[in-house]
């Protein structure tokens, strides 16, 4: 479980918890003045201040936020958490999603508009605004409002998605966010279980396959990628446990945390590779991580996400305990210089928000970790952090005596708490300055696009996209710049002028900079253009990030001219790099006895070194089994390696595999 009201973890009731915290009592946790002590307890980063936006009771227990173009800051409240509890429902009107403005300028919020209030949006998870439309993410559902008169209230709901599952429980589906691409990303944790049309009927995904949870081939927690209304809908990735929220960088980069079992200290941070398998339960039994197995790890930490098994992505980072919340992807210019191009996240069980600014380190990334915000007092919960246009964060406070999955102190409305505080750089004092926008031309939409803020640089993308060759001016000028980050958003525009698409393909294949080759692929693989023309140009570029690119793209691309490409690459693998040999694996998924075939091809008797043990550890091909054989009884192979290749030949089943057994007995009794 994970905070965020809705995603808070640690299932302590606050009875247990007083063995762990001094827990205050409601009343004196309560009001302006006991505020202004929790302010004192925070302890921003460094050079950083934090001001207070909004308390109780203008927002309680807000679970999730996002901020529109105008500076204002739109909320999702859970005040009816945990319905099954014996205090029941608090608010009986349901719950409310709110709109938070400062209207005079001070810092301070002054004016609130209830956007929507009722049973369907009981302690939503997420929230997503864009434009006129809202996306709010409340299991059962993910709804979407429409305000079409600009008042600032819903005139209109429909339903995007239904049938999931983890109602009212923290494990379910969460904010929706807007890529750099178009499109919608977005994902559930393991009690989302399965995605359903309106209608009832079940989501496929681009393969004709029922996207759920029962292993074939998903499993537990998941991130996806779709259209803006909801078509075309890909799992991106599988295998969490509780991901809540997906943020995405302007290149397609897609990053967010993931909750271990409680207690375990296991918290980690991801980078979402495409298509991959994460590991929180057996990727071919669907076995917990506790399941003894062949070559299990070590520490427990790492045994939670079966690092040790072939098939998994690495971890980014593993931060210990916690009760991980909101995520979202920094990319303005107001925070000092370490803060920027970072994942910025909250982890309400140790009370902190931190910066992981990640760096390239061969095909995967490295990143350290900075603190953002924590504080001394027990109540500070966050839950949520966004961007403002002005580039500033804003995070939600819970205000809790814990993170209880299934509890809170707060069992009265007109007690319960929750604040929102605005970080910016020290000495800038508490005001946002909310840039104006121009929407009617194409230099207005351009400086839109180069905001910090989601919403805006949506609207942006909109309207750009829709002039299609009269934004193309104003475009190439970012595209010219030395700012990668507005280089690959103008990008992403320009690819997508109709008629233009390949002249851009082409020039971002031939660029400098490796991310932008990189995202030459990723465009191609979510258009559904020539891939495969796009890798055979990268297929020896120099960059690590750029062949796992290649690789990802040959995903279950059964042509013989992928596994040919595929080999090509398997043949570059140095044997050090796991996040690269992860990215093959994916690549192989589909035409896997093709692709082992191009790589010894490849490179003839010369495939028993490390890097070629590690292709065939890998590799889920008919002829692994015999190799893994030959791995294990090589007189070279030393004892404490076997257990590896042993587990190998866990992830393969057919006549191959008994053969290999059988030989394996025969060796043993010789």
């Amino acid at each position: 479980m994970s905070f965020k009201p809705n995603q808070v973890a640690l299932p302590l009731v606050c009875a247990a918890l007083a063995t762990l915290f001094p827990i205050i009592s409601r009343a004196a946790q309560h009001g302006p003045e006991e505020a202004a002590k929790q302010m004192k307890a925070l302890v921003p980063g460094k050079g950083l201040e934090a001001s207070l936006f909004a308390l109780e009771p203008m927002v309680v227990n807000p679970t999730n936020l996002d901020i529109d173009a105008k500076g204002r800051v739109w909320v999702t409240e859970g005040a009816n958490y945990r319905l099954f509890q014996k205090w029941g429902k608090l608010r009986p009107e349901g719950d409310r999603i709110l709109i938070l403005a400062d209207t005079d300028g001070d810092g301070t919020a002054d004016k609130q508009t209830v956007f929507y209030q009722g049973q369907d949006v009981n302690a939503a998870l997420g929230i997503c605004v864009l434009d006129n439309k809202v996306i709010v993410s409340c299991s059962p559902n993910v709804l979407v409002f429409t305000d079409e008169d600009g008042d600032g209230k819903s005139d209109k709901k429909e339903v995007l998605f239904t049938g999931i599952a983890g109602a009212d429980h923290d494990h379910a589906v969460h904010a929706f966010v807007f890529g750099p691409d178009g499109k919608l990303y977005f994902n559930f944790g393991n009690a989302g279980r399965q995605l359903k049309r309106p209608d009832g009927s079940p989501v496929k995904d681009r393969y004709g396959r029922e996207i759920n949870d029962g292993g074939r081939p998903y499993r537990q927690g998941m991130v996806f990628r779709s259209n803006i209304d909801g078509s075309d809908v890909e799992v991106l990735g599988h295998n969490f446990r509780n991901n809540v929220e997906v943020c995405v960088d302007s290149f397609g980069g897609m990053w967010q945390s993931d909750n271990d079992d409680d207690g375990n200290k296991g918290v980690r941070i991801n980078y979402v590779m495409d298509f991959g398998n994460f590991g929180y339960t057996d990727e071919m039994t669907g076995a917990g991580w506790g399941q003894k197995r062949t070559n299990w790890e070590t520490d427990i930490p790492n045994r939670h996400w079966h690092l040790n098994d072939p098939g998994v992505v690495p971890n980014l980072l593993q931060t210990g305990g916690g009760s991980p919340t909101g995520i979202a992807f920094y990319e303005g210019k107001l925070l000092p210089a370490p803060y920027q191009n970072s994942i910025i996240h909250c982890d309400a069980g140790p009370r902190v928000v931190r910066a992981y600014p990640p760096k390239p380190d061969g095909a995967g990334y490295k990143a350290e970790i900075i603190d953002v915000l924590t504080s001394t007092d027990n109540w500070y919960r966050p839950s949520d952090v966004c961007t403002a246009p002005d580039g500033s964060l804003y995070i939600t406070d819970w205000n809790d005596a814990g993170v209880g999955g299934h509890n809170m102190a707060d069992h009265k409305l007109e007690t319960m708490t929750g604040r929102i505080y605005r970080v910016a750089p020290q000495g800038s004092g508490p005001s946002a300055k909310v840039p104006k926008l121009n929407l009617n031309s194409a230099e207005g939409c351009t400086s839109a696009l180069k905001s910090p803020n989601g919403a805006t640089r949506y609207l942006a993308w909109k309207n750009l996209h829709n002039m299609q060759a009269k934004a193309k001016s104003e475009l190439e000028k970012l595209w010219k710049s030395n700012d990668q980050d507005l280089r690959a958003r103008a990008w992403n525009l320009l690819a997508r002028i109709k008629g233009s698409e390949q002249h851009y393909v082409d020039l971002a294949v031939a660029d400098k900079n490796e991310a932008i080759r990189a995202l030459a692929l990723r465009y191609t693989r979510v258009e559904k253009r020539d891939t495969l023309a796009v890798v055979k140009k990268l297929v020896k570029d120099p960059s690590a990030q750029v062949r796992r690119e290649c690789a990802l793209s040959l995903h279950r691309d059964s042509s013989p001219e992928a596994a040919t490409l595929w080999g090509a690459l398997a043949k570059q693998y140095d044997g050090k790099d796991r996040w690269n040999l992860e990215a093959l694996g994916i690549g192989a998924d589909g035409h896997e006895d093709a692709c082992l075939d191009a790589y010894l091809a490849a490179v003839g008797d010369s495939w028993n070194n490390v890097a070629g043990r590690d292709i065939i550890w890998r590799s889920r091909s008919k002829k692994t089994p015999a190799l893994l054989v030959k791995i294990i009884t090589d007189k070279n192979t030393p004892e404490a390696e076997k257990p590896r290749y042993f587990r190998s030949l866990d992830f393969i089943k057919g006549p191959e595999k008994d053969a290999a057994l059988v030989e394996l007995l025969t060796a043993g009794t010789k």
